[in-house]
């Protein structure tokens, strides 16, 4: 296989959460190899090619980037980072602290919106799911 990224890859095998940009959509994938500028990604199956753009979380590592689909194929995606959210910079003058600062407060603010997202899904399946079971129970 090329290399097809311009960092060195290191082999790896964390688990990840891919979450799409323009869908609320999230997919649980195998972080395969990882550089400064991307990652290969394996999924359990096919993804959906939904958006170009997607957040990539690494909950073992405490990081979420930013990212885009570069190539994708049968249950295999590349993707290059955009933005790399790294919790363990530590800044050397007081205007990088207030970027600094302002980066995660932007972070948490993104965070938080797509994990009240995803609660709005969740509730939605279970309001669907104890539908389909109140449907079920009448008709016996």
């Amino acid at each position: 296989m090329t290399e097809r990224g311009k960092s060195p890859r290191q082999k790896s095998l964390y688990r990840g959460v891919v979450s799409f940009v323009d869908n609320n959509l999230t997919l649980d994938c195998t972080v395969r190899d990882i550089s400064e500028t991307g990652a290969r990604l394996r999924f359990g199956s096919t993804p959906p090619i939904i958006s170009e753009y997607l957040d990539l979380n690494i909950p073992i590592k405490g990081r979420t980037y930013r990212a885009m689909r570069v190539w994708c194929n049968v249950n295999e995606m590349g993707i290059a980072f955009e933005t790399n959210f790294n919790v363990d910079v530590v800044p050397s003058h007081s205007s990088d602290a207030e970027t600094l600062s302002q980066s995660s407060n932007d972070e948490l603010t993104y965070r938080v919106m797509r994990l009240e997202a995803e609660i709005t899904v969740l509730k939605q399946m279970m309001k669907r799911l104890q539908n389909t079971s109140t449907d079920k129970t009448e008709a016996a």
